[in-house]
């Protein structure tokens, strides 16, 4: 309000109030506000700056793989643009080979960014890590994708509406020099080419390969579907005559927009169902006949007789090795390291938690932050899904929680709700406990396979000396065992007399974090449960305010608004008396509303200044964006240098 009242006469006019409680505070805000840098070169220059320092190891990484991909297509157009062929198919053959040998480098690199083993070892053990921006691997992934429709597009447009016409029509002496390719007669027709081994097989392969790519990108995009919302308000050409033609106009297009909107909804929910994780999986499995298809379009080529020459089986034969050693770790894997015992508790509406607690397979090793695939063959015999790990690597078991959001977790949890016993209330835990033993006996018991670890983004969270753990909702998975980990090092480190451990040195060279920010925001009060242990724990036994925790309830308006505060002033009255939250029932206070993350943000910077501070993230992409500009916004104006890492799993 100060702000707003320019001058100082202490009352602000009514267009100011209406400025300060209808439009976001930024934009009201203009006096003290840095001004724009006046010189655009200086700006850009600014600009650029920041980007290279915040994603140099996706430039160089990019920038690699577009170099690599230009050269291979000029190396080829040239080397046609000098053949005879040129003559009769004139530069459409320069661009269809140049689209080709694009097209089977990034088909052999495609398959390198899937093989988790082979990331998590070097993200882990080698140096190449530092450099190579590996918990981008996804998103690489779908960026070669790219690259193949583009390279598939050149090759095939090229060939279908430029060199087979060309060739049909030239003439006698034209065709001369194309006898060595296409035999002494002339093909006849357009047909000739579609039905030989190399017409056929490449328009297989481009209608699986069209299949899997949009199957594979609905389900990226069924994120972002949601329902229509509908506002009912009155119409403009509405009248209090229904009769009357702007009565009649109202109804009528309150009845379209109803109708878009039922479509709309009919559209959604028939894309999301028919785009789901099970088309996403089978569809992409259709890659075993693309690869050999891939082979034998490669190995019959018109314009190449030799077989030194032939290059398709160069390209492919070190990465579906790779790829074939990685899927076969994993079967082998998942079928030596069984889990013995499993504890399951199933959480009930509208918490709708699953959390199972198993036995440590041998030598089975992880680390805080990683993650592990599941895989429950009374659910599914195909379907592993990743989960991140919930337990500390110091504790005796695996742990991880699961959200029931989807058919295959709603499957699974009733799965284990017919093995519990039933209990009185209908809101109650309901737990199980049975071994390996009892499962090959009563057939009812679900199995589970595990395959893992894996490397993760959060696993990195003991090279910073401050972090900042962001989880929503069931988000907070990783973040609960980054904090059991925190707690157990902390403990082993020199001088900790409280636990009768003198220290050790090893522990306090490799772990370097000495503060945390724990910030839990969720909108079910009965999410609270799924952790209140470990959070209580924390409460009592860190005395020195290593870890700080932050919990928050959405569905609550915030403090400060009056449909709130009988709640807050109940809270209040009951954490000063018991030292226990009423919303959590733990003894970490709850914060009604959503968190200030610029002021978090700031106040991180403000304790710790000069220093590095990793900021973890792990849930729906909602917060991604904010999370990462604040944290690249604080980097530029404060001393506190702020970087971001998101779950991508």
């Amino acid at each position: 309000m100060e702000e707003l009242d320019l001058h100082g006469r202490g009352y602000l006019e009514l267009h100011s109030l209406e400025m300060l409680l209808l439009k976001p505070l930024s934009e009201t805000m203009t006096k003290g506000g840095k001004l724009a840098e006046p010189n655009w070169h200086k700006q850009l220059y600014r600009r650029a700056r920041y980007f290279l320092k915040d994603n140099w190891r996706r430039c160089w990484v990019m920038l690699l793989w577009l170099s690599i991909c230009a050269g291979l297509f000029a190396w080829k157009f040239m080397q046609y643009r000098h053949r005879a062929v040129f003559k009769v198919m004139g530069y459409c053959v320069c661009v269809a080979k140049g689209g080709a040998e694009t097209l089977k480098f990034n088909m052999a690199l495609t398959l390198l960014p899937v093989c988790r083993n082979t990331i998590t070892w070097l993200r882990s053990r080698t140096t190449l890590g530092r450099f190579v921006p590996s918990n981008d691997n996804l998103n690489f992934h779908k960026m070669i994708a790219v690259g193949i429709s583009v390279g598939a597009g050149l090759h095939i447009i090229s060939h279908l509406t430029c060199d087979f016409p060309r060739l049909v029509h030239a003439t006698d002496d034209e065709y001369e020099p194309m006898k060595p390719f296409f035999g002494d007669v002339k093909p006849p027709n357009y047909w000739w080419f579609l039905k030989g081994t190399e017409g056929w097989t490449g328009l297989v392969m481009l209608v699986l390969m069209a299949i899997t790519f949009t199957l594979a990108t609905g389900r990226f995009r069924k994120r972002e579907l949601r329902r229509p919302k509908t506002k009912k308000s009155k119409s403009l050409v509405e009248s209090k005559n229904p009769n009357s033609l702007p009565g009649l106009l109202g109804r009528l297009t309150r009845s379209v927009s109803a109708s878009h909107n039922r479509l709309t909804m009919l559209i959604n929910a028939s894309f999301n169902r028919f785009t789901g994780y099970n088309a996403f999986l089978y569809t992409h499995h259709l890659f075993v006949i693309v690869y050999a298809l891939l082979i034998v379009h490669g190995h019959f080529l018109y314009l190449i007789k030799k077989w030194q020459k032939k290059t398709t089986c160069m390209y492919l034969t070190v990465p579906i090795v790779v790829y074939a050693c990685e899927r076969l770790t994993r079967t082998l894997r998942s079928r030596v390291r069984l889990v013995e015992k499993i504890k399951v508790a199933v959480h009930p509406h509208p918490a709708s938690l699953l959390s199972l607690h198993m036995s440590k397979p041998e030598g089975f090793r992880f680390k805080g932050g990683q993650y592990i695939f599941i895989k429950c063959p009374d659910v599914s015999k195909f379907e592993w899904h990743p989960f991140s790990i919930t337990s500390a690597p110091e504790d005796d078991c695996v742990s991880i929680h699961i959200k029931a959001l989807g058919d295959w977790t709603e499957d699974l949890r009733d799965a284990f709700l017919k093995v519990c016993p039933n209990t009185e209330g209908k809101n109650e835990i309901r737990q199980v406990e049975y071994d390996r033993e009892d499962a090959k006996s009563d057939p009812r018991f679900p199995k589970i396979l595990i395959d893992g670890p894996y490397g993760a983004p959060a696993e990195d969270y003991k090279r910073y000396e401050v972090v900042l753990l962001v989880g929503l909702g069931i988000g907070a998975t990783p973040m609960i065992s980054i904090i059991k980990d925190i707690i157990y090092n902390t403990k082993r480190l020199p001088g900790d007399i409280e636990s009768g451990n003198p220290g050790d040195a090893s522990a306090s060279t490799s772990f370097k974090t000495r503060r945390a920010y724990f910030y839990w925001t969720t909108r079910e009060q009965g999410s609270f449960e799924w952790f209140r242990g470990i959070m209580d724990e924390v409460a009592e036994t860190d005395r020195d305010g290593i870890i700080k925790l932050h919990t928050h309830c959405t569905s609550v308006h915030k403090e400060g608004d009056a449909r709130s505060a009988p709640l807050a002033i109940l809270q209040s009255l009951y954490y000063a008396k018991h030292g226990i939250d009423i919303i959590s029932g733990s003894r970490v206070k709850t914060t009604f509303g959503r968190a200030d993350w610029r002021e978090a943000y700031e106040r991180i910077a403000q304790e710790n200044q000069g220093k590095r501070v990793g900021v973890f993230y792990c849930g729906m992409p909602t917060l991604t964006n904010e999370l990462r500009y604040l944290a690249k916004d604080l980097l530029r104006k404060t001393s506190t240098q702020f970087e971001f890492h998101k779950e991508n799993f």
